[in-house]
């Protein structure tokens, strides 16, 4: 399933990626969505090549019945997110993988930040996928809302953060 997000934040790329990369912003989008941080690991420094990996717990409630089956009560989740240097007009890109323990299902997308006259406009395109047979494109259309839902809750707190942080 098909994945693409935009959103415009009010602050430069480098700004935005400190706050996407700051434990307690990472932690509060977890609790936010009802789950736990359990580790966030940040490989090099942010204003280059970087490499961010964070652990996340998240209930599975949310998940149709037939899913449950297969995932259980709570999801797992590792992201990875691959990030080049800023390039030379300060935009970004990112490699995101998204891997649910225990699950077949993954996501996989690419992140960019691009500068705009009023800030940064976040863009994700990407996909979501299940490799059970038959039942696959079943369970990977019903996480898909799950990961657009949480692209959006990420920005809209983002720029909550920005104007309290």
């Amino acid at each position: 399933m098909a994945l693409s997000a935009s959103t415009n934040l009010p602050a430069n790329p480098q700004r935005v990626t400190e706050v996407f990369t700051n434990e307690d912003f990472v932690r509060h989008i977890s609790e936010k969505v009802g789950g736990t941080l359990e580790s966030l690991k940040i490989d090099g420094a942010i204003t280059g090549p970087f490499k961010l990996t964070a652990v996340r717990t998240l209930p599975a409630n949310r998940l149709p019945d037939f899913a449950k089956k297969f995932i259980g009560q709570k999801l797992t989740v590792t992201q990875t997110e691959q990030w080049e240097a800023p390039a030379a007009d300060g935009s970004r890109r990112a490699n995101v993988k998204l891997k649910v323990s225990g699950a077949p299902v993954d996501a996989s997308a690419i992140q960019r930040l691009v500068p705009t006259a009023e800030g940064t406009r976040v863009e994700l395109e990407g996909d979501v996928k299940s490799s059970i047979p038959f039942l696959g494109s079943k369970i990977a259309a019903a996480a898909e809302p799950m990961v657009g839902k949480a692209l959006n809750i990420q920005a809209k707190e983002a720029r909550t953060w920005l104007q309290e942080h």
